[in-house]
């Protein structure tokens, strides 16, 4: 289905790939994997026909159907999530369009824009992505709302959905699971086990291509390398290679280094001249191995270790805090001792980032009690720590701002490297620097001089797999104590050794790892967590985004808790109203039809032209209408039941 063909691509002085070939057949499903610059996201482009290939060839199958979602930055305009995740074709797109802007139904605008919607299936297409959006962990609230009023993360699962509900030939994934929590990560690979197009994922994230892939592709030092079998498989075959690789260099050096002594001893003697020259000839003629290249994995370094805490960390008591009218905790408590490595984990929304601003003092809290012990020093780390930094320094600068414990530059420059800063990039001003830049580098900085109690939020998010081992090498040796966020399952498993599960306000403590976790629980990280994740899950952000809200009574407490019961029951009444009304108006409707067939089966309708086809256009109309109330009822009686 792709073929790729001896394919080169370079910027300037550096050559990213030279003579690199592929071949993608149908169902098959690939992981793209090597270092950050390798030229990934580059040949990713030149597929799609976005970027043009010095030389080369991509060959496509007529008519294949592909679908791609970019790391970042995917585009909406004024269509609703549901409309975004049904924007399977321009054509579609049109007709919502279209439906939109003509709501008057005897408009022949709508009329036809409704046949044409109805002939390509668009009501069980919306009920689809209405399904794949539940998965993704959106609540049906949420099918209306302005795509472009999500965060990014919430736009790029609306993005996400829709290619579910495309189902292409060729899905093509750039760091799909940055924005996806645990339990919904769990779903969307379900999904993608169940896929029967084929699949070509870039991805840092070792657990899911492990759940996915049965093959892994390698770019790296502008070559092409293909392995059979998931990600485990590929680093045991890859060793493999390497090994064979080595020894055969070493083989052949070791003859080269023989022939040369040869002809070096007896070019010169007339009686062995001519077996010198024989010698000569085969050195010439050999084709020379390459010599086995560093890989960036091989990187390890110490960090400063920090001062020694006291045995109690931090004590949380019954503390209460709410955003709003959404309460994310009521009353909870926490003990963290010494030592601990403790993740966090639960959907979207459940409070885990809310957890680490109360433990860290981001955010004040509202009721009870945060207390630290004895000389306990706190590091904070989230996507706003960006903004401690100084836009007008170097990366160096920057990094070695605070270092101390005979740290030297050539020690900073070799941590900022394995944190993807390399060469002269270390010279660059902070304020060029990417998003996903400036958060590796207030990671470096935090790192560099660490407190003994670390909190960090999704560390691993713009890191590359031998950067996420070199954070897995610094924690290891990390003396303090350490609570983080992350959804990268391989991260989690080697640093955590408790677990808090988080869930609808209240916290459950595991004295275990992950695997402990998930055996305790009964929990799986294939499972889908759809029922919390739509119950926690808050697309507009709220619960972790919102700033400081006045302190919450129990009486303002049981208040705003009455009234939500109120509105659910209004809601819930209000749907029941509507599907009321829906079911007097298919009745009106197929009353009409059937009063309007009797007329057109009747020969005398037909006499005069015009009233015959007057009655075919208003039976067209009617048509029309009843299938759209027909549909209207369906989603509105499935509210319903959901409610009861």
């Amino acid at each position: 289905m792709l073929t790729v063909s001896k394919i080169s691509k370079g910027f300037g002085q550096k050559t990213l790939f030279t003579d690199i070939s592929l071949r993608l057949l149908r169902g098959e499903r690939l992981g793209l994997v090597g270092p950050n610059g390798a030229g990934k996201t580059t040949l990713f482009s030149i597929i799609l026909g976005d970027a043009e290939a010095d030389s080369g060839l991509i060959e496509l199958e007529r008519d294949i159907k592909i679908g791609f979602l970019p790391q970042e930055s995917a585009p909406t305009g004024n269509e609703s999530v549901a409309e975004l995740a049904t924007s399977i074709s321009p054509e579609i797109t049109s007709l919502y369009k279209t439906l939109r802007e003509h709501l008057d139904p005897n408009d022949e605008a709508r009329i036809d824009a409704l046949e044409r919607f109805v002939e390509l299936d668009g009501y069980n297409l919306e009920a689809k992505a209405k399904r794949i959006l539940a998965g993704l962990a959106f609540r049906p609230e949420d099918y209306e709302l302005p795509a472009h009023t999500l965060s990014g993360g919430w736009i790029m699962r609306a993005h996400l959905a829709r290619l579910l509900v495309m189902e292409p030939d060729l899905l093509m994934l750039d760091e799909p699971t940055n924005h996806l929590d645990l339990e919904t990560l769990g779903w969307f690979q379900n999904q993608l086990k169940r896929y029967s197009g084929a699949i070509l994922t870039i991805s840092h994230d070792r657990e899911f291509l492990n759940a996915i892939c049965d093959g892994i592709v390698e770019i790296a030092h502008g070559k092409l390398n293909r392995y059979h079998g998931n990600y485990e498989d590929y680093l045991s075959q890859k060793a493999e290679r390497e090994a064979q690789h080595l020894a055969a260099y070493n083989n052949q050096q070791r003859e080269i280094a023989h022939l040369e002594d040869f002809v070096r001893r007896f070019r010169a003697k007339a009686s062995k001249a001519t077996q010198a020259q024989a010698r000569l000839k085969q050195l010439e003629k050999m084709e020379r191995i390459e010599a086995p290249l560093s890989e960036a994995d091989t990187i390890s370094f110490s960090f400063p270790q920090p001062q020694r805490s006291g045995q109690r960390v931090a004590t949380l008591d019954k503390v209460q805090q709410a955003y709003g009218e959404h309460i994310v905790y009521e009353d909870l408590s926490l003990n963290i001792e010494k030592g601990e490595r403790i993740v966090l984990v639960g959907p979207n929304g459940a409070g885990k980032s809310t957890l680490l601003k109360i433990l860290s003092g981001a955010v004040e809290i509202q009721g009870g009690a945060r207390e630290l012990g004895h000389n306990v020093s706190v590091g904070y780390f989230s996507q706003q720590r960006v903004e401690v930094l100084n836009m007008e320094r170097t990366v160096i600068d920057e990094a070695m701002e605070r270092i101390e414990n005979g740290m030297n530059e050539q020690k900073v420059r070799g941590i900022l490297g394995a944190f993807l800063f390399r060469g002269e990039d270390v010279f660059k001003k902070v304020k060029v620097l990417s998003g996903g830049e400036k958060s590796r580098l207030a990671l470096v900085k935090l790192l560099l001089a660490p407190p003994n109690l670390l909190l960090l939020d999704e560390p691993t998010t713009h890191l590359d797999m031998p950067s996420i081992d070199a954070l897995i090498g610094a924690i290891k040796e990390y003396s303090g104590t350490l609570v983080f966020v992350s959804h990268d399952v391989h991260f989690i498993r080697a640093i955590a050794q408790n677990t808090i599960q988080i869930q609808a306000g209240s916290i459950t403590t595991y004295a275990g790892d992950y695997d402990y976790y998930l055996r305790k629980s009964g929990a799986s990280s294939e499972q889908s967590g759809l029922v919390a994740g739509l119950k926690n899950a808050r697309p507009d952000g709220s619960p972790e985004t919102e700033g400081k809200r006045d302190k919450v009574s129990a009486k303002e407490r049981r208040r705003l808790a009455a009234e939500e019961r109120q509105r659910a029951s209004k809601g819930r009444k209000g749907i029941e109203k509507k599907v009321a009304q829906l079911e007097v108006e298919i009745l009106a409707l197929e009353t009409e039809q059937g009063e309007l067939s009797k007329q057109l089966e009747d020969p005398n309708s037909y006499s005069d032209p015009e009233i015959a086809k007057e009655l075919n256009i208003k039976a067209a109309r009617v048509s029309k209408r009843l299938e759209e109330k027909n549909y209207e009822w369906e989603i509105t009686a499935e509210e319903l039941s959901q409610l009861l």
